[in-house]
């Protein structure tokens, strides 16, 4: 089920027309800068993205310009566990399996998740109540269990669902926004 879900969902985002995709992305970037978790956090964890994500390679510039730390995750496969960084610099990132930028090894200083004021999460399809279709390993679903700071996703209004099969690992964000603003979930 969920399968067939992450395809009609790549589908879908995949006939976005170009121009209407960056204009949407970059409305979803300004909702995300007037943010008051955007504006109180001083680290930030986000995935580097590659498409149909919301681009993040300028919310990690942003974050540069206005003194952030910027975080990024690098996954480990055999434990689908992940380890955050912080990055100063794209030339420490390596393109590893699927295509995904992570940091090289060894070049980022080290980060945990205690020190993460808020975390980008990534996904393919959300609800309202904060619910996520992810992109199918389970990383961010074992490293939710363990967050306890802010937790948000991008998504375009295409991305927002009535429903996604929820399993008992399945851990909400606190909210999504979007082009259209800022959902609170399970207000």
């Amino acid at each position: 089920m969920k399968q067939i879900m992450r395809e009609r969902q790549l589908e879908k985002l995949a006939n976005i027309p170009f121009v209407t995709g960056k204009q949407k992305g970059h409305r979803v970037e300004q909702n995300l800068f007037t943010s008051r978790d955007w504006t109180g956090s001083r680290v930030i964890a986000v995935t580097v993205s590659k498409p149909p994500e919301i681009d993040t390679w300028g919310i990690v510039k942003r974050g540069w310009e206005e003194g952030k730390r910027m975080v990024v995750p690098r996954c480990l496969p055999k434990t689908r566990g992940m380890d955050f960084y912080a990055l100063s610099d794209f030339g420490e990132l390596e393109q590893v399996y699927y295509g995904l930028y992570e940091p090289r090894n060894g070049e980022a200083e080290p980060i945990s998740l205690d020190q993460i004021d808020m975390m980008i999460v990534p996904g393919l399809a959300f609800t309202t109540g904060g619910y996520r279709l992810g992109f199918g390993g389970g990383y961010y679903d074992r490293i939710l269990t363990g967050y306890k700071g802010t937790t948000i996703s991008l998504a375009v209004d295409e991305q927002l669902v009535e429903e996604i099969p929820v399993e008992s690992f399945d851990l909400p964000v606190q909210k999504i926004i979007t082009e259209s603003g800022i959902i609170h979930c399970g207000d």
